[in-house]
C-alpha cells in the first residue's frame, strides 16, 4: 500500500507540474512598426543611430570610378527617406568613401560626388536638403585594407550618419 501511495503522490505532483507549465501565458506577440520592412533589431531605441544602420542600412555601394546609385542601393535609400520621415529632427552626414586605387586630390572628388549623388537621391525622394549635409574622405577612410577587388567594392560607398537629432 506504500509503494502504491508513494507512486501516486509522484504521478500527481508531475502532473501538477505539466499542469502548471501549460497554464503559463505567453508573452504578446508583437508586430514591427516600422515601415522600412525589416523588423527592429531588439533593444534598438527606434530613431537612433543604431536603428538606421541595423534596420534602415546606412550603406550604399558604388562601382569602380563611378558615382551613380545603383538599382539595388536604391531599396536602401529609399528605406532611408521613409525612415527620414519618420524621425523629423534628425539632420544627417552622407559620407563619400573611394578605395585605394587613385590620387587623393581625385578621391576627394569622388567621394564628394558619391555624396552628393546619395544626397540628391534623397531630396527627390522628400528629403529636405537641409537635413542632408556631405563630406567626402576619399580614400582616408576604408572599412577594408587588402588590395583585392572583394575590398576595393567594400570601401568604394556612401554612409549615411546622423548629426543631430537622434533618440539615445
Amino acid at each position: 500500500m506504500m509503494k502504491l501511495s508513494a507512486a501516486m503522490t509522484i504521478a500527481a505532483f508531475s502532473a501538477a507540474l505539466l499542469v502548471a507549465g501549460c497554464s503559463t501565458p505567453k508573452p504578446a506577440e508583437t508586430t514591427p512598426t516600422n515601415n522600412y520592412s525589416t523588423p527592429p533589431a531588439s533593444n534598438i531605441v527606434p530613431g537612433s543611430a543604431e536603428d538606421l544602420r541595423v534596420n534602415v542600412g546606412d550603406t550604399v555601394h558604388f562601382a569602380f570610378n563611378e558615382y551613380n546609385i545603383e538599382d539595388n542601393d536604391k531599396t536602401t535609400l529609399q528605406r532611408q527617406a521613409t525612415w527620414l520621415q519618420k524621425y523629423p529632427s534628425i539632420r544627417i552626414i552622407v559620407e563619400g568613401d573611394c578605395d585605394e586605387r587613385g590620387t587623393r586630390e581625385y578621391n576627394l572628388a569622388l567621394g564628394a560626388r558619391r555624396a552628393n549623388a546619395v544626397k540628391e537621391f534623397l531630396v527627390s525622394l522628400g528629403v529636405s536638403a537641409a537635413r542632408v549635409e556631405t563630406i567626402s574622405y576619399g580614400k582616408e577612410h576604408p572599412i577594408c585594407t587588402a588590395s583585392t577587388e572583394d575590398c576595393w567594392a567594400q570601401n568604394r560607398r556612401g554612409v549615411t550618419t546622423i548629426a543631430a537629432g537622434a533618440n539615445s
